[in-house]
């Protein structure tokens, strides 16, 4: 909270706007610094390491209860060094201590709350905690004493602690061995493994709370189209339109919350991600270009209006999220009570929205009401919804966090270049296009190293594995949607830099942070696939694409090196790998010799644009230096496992 009667802590020169949240906090924060560290060892002091983001309702909560507590503040100054970190800004630094948490608790989440020394070995963890004892839970303050009082008195504990902390993390390096398996049964294990846990009434996986997992969904989509497996598919299908009917997703100003709290997608946690709607919106696309069913184009139409209204800034990057609070509670902005929706749209205007939407006088959710359409099904009422849109403007907005992370400025580029490609519409790719010059013209070292954060003017901090990897993707759907040979030459170069940067040579795979980078407790790689697909499992898709549009087959092997880790663990975990898998096993690319104006050329695009391909990739040879064309007609080269069927004009023989 800003106040310009208080005294500032070292967080007021950051550009992070977590950071920035807490610059007027009581507590003497750090940003994570070289100067935090040498502080806590000359002064034999412990470190509290506070792990955040700026929309995060918990991280809200404990800010209020205890570090805009006076009392709180004077213990942890006296006796702490205490960190501030904006996950989204250093995943390398959220990606190690969200483990040791796991590691200590059986669980995480934010704010991820560590104690460790000034070597940063970690020896007590946890996520939020209550000031005071709540909720079953120990008070922030009692567990600061207790730590205090073994910090001064048995040292030991703490070195014993730390030591078997760092022992439990690298016990994980032993794992990371490629010797799983890349073969199609492993896809049908998941597959199975997946449809068991499958929720049959409200899609996705039983129980509560429930997530959206986009690659999931292109999991789904893609096993259907390999086994023309209806199961599959209406799973997909399933998920996909319960998700749009509940009140996860905003029927007034579009886009979709992070998850929703119960099992049937009502309840939202409200804040907007970027990452969930840009790898939603892909989902959605496919499952259009899959099924020709109208209701997935409307879905996609509306969320790129959200992203264009909410999510976008003047210079054409975007956005990391919006808030789930406003004027301090919980979903607020959201929420209607139907004396409301009456007065603002008349009694019969109004009772037709409230019985379509699900308003009623007692409401859904503490009393008021979340519009959602479980159980009732798409409505058309857009007057209805564009004046309760306006009104819904003149409250006070959520808090937006207007930093933009060049990762998931690569998901919302790739899902544009998608939409743009399947619906056919220009603005979606001049979208797509600006973005990649945002990323150009903002998010480089003038040595040419990609940054990973751009605020207020300023780009920063060097770009790890997933922005490298991301961008990579955006670039090749951008190539594949312009056939502008840039994107492909500079996804080239992206791809060059990851690799030199962070592929492991001896064992393969790419680690989280570049050789480059600040040298942490451990360098990890990530294979999860959890609220967006890991690193790894990008990396593969891109490698196997790459492969076939450049003819580099070295880049194939890198692809089969990354899936195999992911053998070791329930193929649950890394659905997105085993989406690679599927495309290793039917990979296929097709050389389009012929430019723009050339006989044919357009209907043959608009014939492959028009199905769902997803183990196809594309490349366009207009000055025919590689392919030549047949009769002055457009031709089309199918080749599998680098090997070209005879040339053809003839769109039925292109397509079978």
């Amino acid at each position: 909270m800003t106040d310009s009667t208080k005294i500032p802590n070292k967080l007021i020169n950051e550009k992070s706007p977590y950071l920035l949240q807490h610059a007027y906090n009581p507590v003497d924060w750090y940003p994570w610094c070289g100067e935090a560290f040498e502080k806590a060892r000359d002064e034999g002091k412990p470190i509290f390491l506070s792990i955040g983001y700026s929309t995060c309702h918990w991280c809200h909560v404990m800010e209020r209860e205890s570090f805009e507590d006076q009392g709180v503040a004077d213990i942890l100054n006296e006796h702490f060094i205490c960190i501030k970190v904006d996950k989204e800004e250093r995943p390398d630094i959220d990606h190690i201590y969200m483990n040791v948490c796991q590691l200590f608790t059986g669980s995480g989440g934010w704010p991820t709350s560590i104690f460790m020394t000034a070597d940063q070995k970690p020896f007590f963890a946890g996520t939020y905690f209550p000031r005071e004892c709540k909720y079953g839970m120990k008070g922030f303050t009692e567990i600061l004493q207790n730590l205090i009082e073994i910090w001064q008195n048995d040292r030991g504990m703490i070195e014993e602690a730390g030591n078997s902390a760092l022992d439990l993390l690298h016990q994980g390096d032993e794992r990371n061995v490629p010797k799983g398996e890349t073969s199609i049964e492993r896809v049908k294990e998941a597959y199975l493994l997946y449809s068991a846990n499958f929720d049959t009434r409200y899609g996705g996986s039983k129980g509560a709370p429930k997530f959206p997992t986009p690659h999931t969904l292109y999991f789904l989509l893609r096993y259907a189209f390999l086994n023309q497996d209806q199961k599959a598919l209406d799973m997909a299908e399933k998920t996909l339109l319960s998700m749009y009917e509940g009140g996860i997703y905003d029927h007034i100003g579009f886009g979709f919350c992070r998850y929703s709290t119960d099992g049937k997608w009502l309840v939202p946690h409200f804040e907007k991600m970027l990452y969930d709607n840009a790898l939603l919106l892909i989902a959605y696309a496919e499952a259009y270009q899959y099924t020709k069913k109208e209701i997935y184009k409307m879905i996609c139409e509306q969320m790129v209006q959200f992203i264009k209204e909410e999510m976008r800034s003047p210079e054409n990057g975007f956005y990391t999220a919006i808030d789930a609070d406003s004027e301090g509670v919980e979903g607020k902005f959201y929420l209607w009570t139907k004396r409301e929706i009456i007065e603002i749209l008349g009694k019969d205007d109004g009772e037709t929205f409230c019985k379509a939407y699900g308003i009623t006088e007692e409401g859904n959710f503490e009393g008021e009401n979340i519009p959602n359409l479980i159980g009732r099904g798409p409505q058309n009422l857009p007057e209805s919804i564009r004046r309760l849109k306006e009104v819904r403007e003149k409250r006070i907005k959520p808090h937006k966090d207007d930093k933009m992370i060049t990762s998931q400025n690569g998901m919302m580029i790739a899902a544009l270049a998608i939409c743009g490609r399947v619906f056919q519409n220009q603005e979606y790719i001049e979208m797509a296009e600006n973005g990649i010059k945002f990323i150009e013209q903002n998010l480089f070292t003038p040595e040419g190293r990609l940054l990973t954060r751009y605020r207020d003017g300023e780009a920063g901090i060097l770009a790890f594995a997933d922005d490298y990897a991301y961008m990579i993707w955006a670039l090749i759907e951008c190539y594949e949607t312009t056939m502008n040979k840039h994107y492909l030459m500079l996804a080239e170069k992206f791809n060059a830099a990851l690799i030199r940067l962070f592929w492991d040579e001896e064992r393969g795979g790419v680690f989280l942070y570049g050789s480059d980078g600040e040298q942490l407790i451990k360098r990890p790689k990530d294979f999860y696939d959890g609220a967006v697909p890991s690193s790894n499992s990008v990396c593969a898709h891109n490698f196997i694409r790459l492969s076939r549009l450049t003819g580099f087959q070295d880049l194939e092997e890198m692809a089969k090196k990354i899936i195999q880790y992911t053998g070791r663990d329930s193929p649950r975990a890394s659905l997105h790998s085993q989406s690679a898998i599927m495309h290793l096993e039917k990979s296929l690319d097709v050389k389009i010799a012929g430019a723009e104006d050339t006989q044919g050329f357009t209907e043959m695009i608009d014939k492959i644009n028009s199905k769902f391909l997803p183990f196809l990739s594309v490349k366009f040879d207009k000055e025919e230096k590689e392919y030549k064309t047949v009769n002055g007609k457009a031709t089309a080269y199918v080749c599998r496992d680098f090997t070209c069927a005879p040339p053809t004009n003839d769109l039925a023989q292109m397509l079978q």
